[in-house]
C-alpha cells in the first residue's frame, strides 16, 4: 500500500515543487502566469475532460450522478458557513469573505484531481474528475464571481446586472462547457470520430503535469502568513470536507466505488480559483493564498491517509 501511495503522490508533489522553485528563483516568471493558466484552463484540461466524458458509455455516465450530489453538497454546505464566519465574526468585506469561502470549499480538482485519479486508479476513472470540476465550476465559482461583481458595482456605482453577466461568463468557460458537452455526447450516444479523439488527446495529455506546474508557480508568488484563521481553513478543507462527503455518500447509499472516488476528490488540497479570481478583480487575499499553501503542504499527509483509508 505504501508503494501505491508513493506512486500516486510522489509525481504530483514533484511537479508542484518544480513549478514552485522555478517561480521562487525566477527561472519562470511567477507574477504573470495568466497565459500559462489560460493554456491549462481553456485548452489542456477542457480537451482532456471532453474526450473522457464523450467516449464514456451512457450507462456509465448516468452512474456518476451521486458524485455530483456528494461533492456539490459538501461544497455548498461549507461555502455559506465559511462566508458567514468571515462576515459576521471576523467582519471582513464581502469580496474577501467570498474568496476565502471559495478557497476553503473548492478542492483543487482541476490541477490535482486528474493526476491523482490517473496515478491511483487509471484512465478509466477520469469521468468522476470531470463531474467534480463541473460541480465546482457550476456551483461555488459563479456565486463567488457574482459577489465580487456586486462589490465592484457598489464601489463604482454599477448595476446588479454585472453580477448576472459574471455568472453567465463563468458558465460559458471552456472548463465548464467541455465536460457538460462531453456528457451530452455520452448521454445521447453520439460517437466522437477517432481522429477527433486523437487530436484532442494530443493537447489533453499535457493537462495534469502543466496544471500542477502552474499551481506551483502561483504558490511561489504568494506570501505565507499562518494565522488561526488559515489553520482552521486548512483543517476544514483537508479533513472536514472529505468526512462531510463521506457522510453524504452514506446518506445517499452510494456504491462503494462512487463513495471512494468522491471522498478522494473531496480530500484534495484547496484550489487556487480564489487566488485567480481575486487577482482578476484586483483583490489579493493573503488569507486565501496562505490557505492554499498550508492546505497543499498538509495534503502530503492527509491525502496519503485518505488513500490508505479508502483503498488500503
Amino acid at each position: 500500500m505504501i508503494n501505491v501511495i508513493l506512486m500516486a503522490l510522489a509525481p504530483i508533489f514533484f511537479v508542484l515543487l518544480l513549478g514552485y522553485f522555478a517561480g521562487k528563483y525566477h527561472i519562470v516568471d511567477n507574477t504573470h502566469v495568466s497565459s500559462l493558466n489560460t493554456v491549462v484552463m481553456s485548452y489542456a484540461i477542457p480537451a482532456s475532460l471532453f474526450v473522457a466524458t464523450a467516449i464514456t458509455p451512457r450507462q456509465a455516465m448516468l452512474a456518476q450522478w451521486p458524485v455530483l450530489v456528494i461533492l456539490g453538497g459538501a461544497m455548498m454546505l461549507l461555502y455559506p458557513l465559511w462566508y458567514l464566519l468571515q462576515r459576521r465574526v471576523l467582519r471582513t468585506s464581502a469580496s474577501e469573505a467570498s474568496l476565502q469561502a471559495l478557497t476553503v470549499s473548492l478542492p483543487n480538482y482541476a490541477a490535482a484531481g486528474l493526476p491523482v485519479a490517473l496515478a491511483l486508479l487509471g484512465p478509466g476513472h477520469v469521468v468522476p474528475v470531470a463531474v467534480a470540476i463541473a460541480a465546482g465550476s457550476l456551483l461555488p465559482s459563479p456565486v463567488t464571481l457574482a459577489l465580487l461583481e456586486l462589490s465592484v458595482a457598489k464601489q463604482s456605482g454599477g448595476a446588479v446586472m454585472r453580477a448576472a453577466r459574471a455568472v453567465g461568463h463563468a458558465l460559458i468557460k471552456p472548463i465548464v462547457l467541455a465536460p457538460v458537452i462531453g456528457a451530452l455526447f455520452s448521454l445521447l450516444s453520439w460517437s466522437l470520430p477517432s481522429v477527433a479523439v486523437a487530436s484532442l488527446r494530443q493537447i489533453g495529455q499535457a493537462a495534469g503535469g502543466l496544471a500542477l506546474f502552474v499551481t506551483g508557480l502561483i504558490l511561489s508568488a504568494q506570501r505565507f502568513r499562518l494565522s488561526w484563521n488559515v489553520a482552521l481553513a486548512t483543517i476544514v478543507a483537508n479533513i472536514v470536507q472529505p468526512l462531510l462527503a463521506f457522510v453524504i455518500a452514506l446518506m445517499l447509499g452510494a456504491p462503494a466505488a462512487i463513495m471512494k472516488i468522491s471522498v478522494l476528490m473531496a480530500a484534495l488540497p484547496s484550489g487556487f480559483f480564489g487566488i485567480l479570481f481575486g487577482s482578476s478583480y484586483g483583490m489579493a487575499s493573503e488569507e486565501s493564498g496562505s490557505t492554499v499553501i498550508a492546505s497543499t503542504v498538509i495534503s502530503m499527509f492527509t491525502l496519503a491517509l485518505a488513500i490508505a483509508w479508502l483503498y488500503g
